[in-house]
């Protein structure tokens, strides 16, 4: 792709589409253009900045021209694929790439990629925490942390340890991880998607430009991602809880990497059979870039987590709350409640993503969740899972703020209050971040009110004892 040759169009002004704005200016495109249809602060001062380096704002009734005009669509993850834009631009025989795919291209280092359904963020995390503790630089970056257009320099003689989501694989063509890592693989994104098997094909992707001199890092305990050893020509490495592999897997009270004891099961950083997958998979990574078991083990058992994955942020009047907002689908939401210890008064909903959530509620019945609230778009939509499990210790409360208030309301002490919503964030927020942070807000708000009020009752106390 030789830039100053070619015209842009930027769809989408998020943190990906401004990073590619960006990249694209500083390698003088001959022109960039940028488009996006929500309106808002954050869309009006990344134009401002963008239009300030060259760049230029159309509106919607410019398309037909730009779709005409330009050479390339910059397509941003949040955007669909089957979107009237890049429709237009793939029936024109046009070029449609991501902000990952200009990355990828303009890769000289190795590449740690990291794809799957839940726990992505934790073990890139992970990865990286370990490598640099190895003495590498490694970068977090991709759908996690800095975007990969913004950090090549940084990653010049470093390592890229990138989280790769399914919707960067619908324009990600030219990736090639030394170690390609798949997680797992459940329902999430169906309404984008589709179906499963769409959903599974594009986490697939990530392994397609794989040789043989690299490895697919995978799930031995997942039968779709244990089989995706047949469509890549990787050498496969497989981690698991349950048995023995090639890789790392559990033996014992430890974590055994190749009959090799790595670290005991006390000196993980993380509690729940979830986060024990997560390590397992990062330590076959870890070890596949070459780093040693001491150092592995004493990285890991400095590892401080994540934030809004069942992250504990405070305490008011006795009833502790955990932020675990980046439970955004199903089978993440069934992790946090079976991980958490004592009893807990969970906060579910948010924007649909097409799952069901009968199984949430076949679960809640055998954990320690006393009490589900919920709120959001898809409330409605909960609350006829839970009628049909039979679970019927539930109140609708739709508005984010007033469920926290609810449900600290209905927790007692020494309980839990549960952010883990099963469900994206779109419907009242730009990101699950964003809605953590509003959690923490309300918790801080709650905890200052309390000590008000106590504070008036006990004025009230004196005032009556005087008289």
């Amino acid at each position: 792709m030789y830039y100053p040759m070619q015209t842009f169009l930027v769809a989408g002004l998020s943190r990906s589409g401004i990073a590619a704005a960006r990249f694209l200016l500083a390698r003088h495109a001959k022109a960039v253009y940028l488009y996006d249809d929500v309106e808002g602060h954050a869309v009006a001062d990344a134009q401002r900045e963008l239009t300030a380096l060259g760049a230029r704002v159309v509106g919607k009734e410019e398309l037909p021209a730009r779709i005409e005009g330009c050479d390339v669509l910059v397509l941003s993850p949040g955007i669909p694929i089957d979107h009237p834009l890049p429709v237009a631009f793939k029936k024109a025989g046009k070029a449609i790439v991501g902000e990952a795919e200009l990355g990828a291209r303009e890769l000289t280092c190795p590449v740690v990629a990291v794809t799957g359904t839940n726990g992505k963020t934790t073990t890139v995390s992970l990865i990286g925490h370990v490598l640099r503790a190895a003495g590498r630089n490694a970068v977090v970056c991709g759908n996690v942390g800095t975007p990969v257009t913004a950090c090549l320099e940084e990653l010049a003689g470093g390592v890229a340890v990138a989280e790769i989501s399914s919707f960067q694989l619908e324009t990600l063509s030219s990736l090639r991880p030394h170690v390609a890592v798949v997680l797992n693989l459940s329902e999430d994104h169906l309404d984008r998607h589709y179906t499963m098997e769409n959903y599974v094909y594009l986490k697939s992707r990530i392994l397609k430009n794989c040789a043989e001199s690299e490895y697919a890092v995978l799930n031995a305990d997942d039968e779709t991602v244990r089989a995706f050893a047949e469509k890549t020509r990787a050498k496969p490495v497989y981690f698991s809880l349950t048995q023995k592999t090639n890789g790392a897997y559990l033996e014992g009270d430890a974590v055994v990497w190749r009959g090799e004891r790595v670290i005991p099961l006390s000196g993980l950083p993380l509690s729940g059979r979830h986060n024990e997958a997560d390590v397992l998979a990062a330590v076959c990574a870890c070890k596949l870039m070459g780093a040693e078991n001491e150092v592995i083990a004493q990285a890991l058992n400095s590892f401080k987590g994540i934030p809004h994955r069942l992250q504990d942020i405070g305490e008011v009047e006795g009833v502790r709350f955990l932020d675990d907002s980046k439970a955004t689908n199903v089978d993440a939401a069934v992790r946090a409640v079976e991980s958490v210890k004592g009893e807990s008064v969970v906060i579910l909903g948010g924007k649909d993503k097409g799952e069901h959530y009968e199984r949430l509620f076949a679960a809640l019945k055998t954990s320690g969740v006393v009490h589900a609230v919920l709120c959001g778009e898809n409330a409605f939509l909960l609350l006829d899972a839970a009628a049909r499990e039979k679970f019927d210790r539930i109140t609708l409360c739709r508005p984010f703020d007033l469920a926290v208030r609810v449900a600290f309301l209905l927790a007692r002490r020494g309980q839990n209050v549960l952010l883990s919503p099963a469900a994206a964030s779109y419907d009242a927020f730009k990101s699950y971040e964003e809605r953590g942070e509003r959690f923490r807000a309300l918790m801080e708000e709650l905890a200052k009110e309390r000590r008000a009020l106590a504070c008036a009752q006990e004025e009230q106390g004196e005032g009556e004892g005087g008289d």
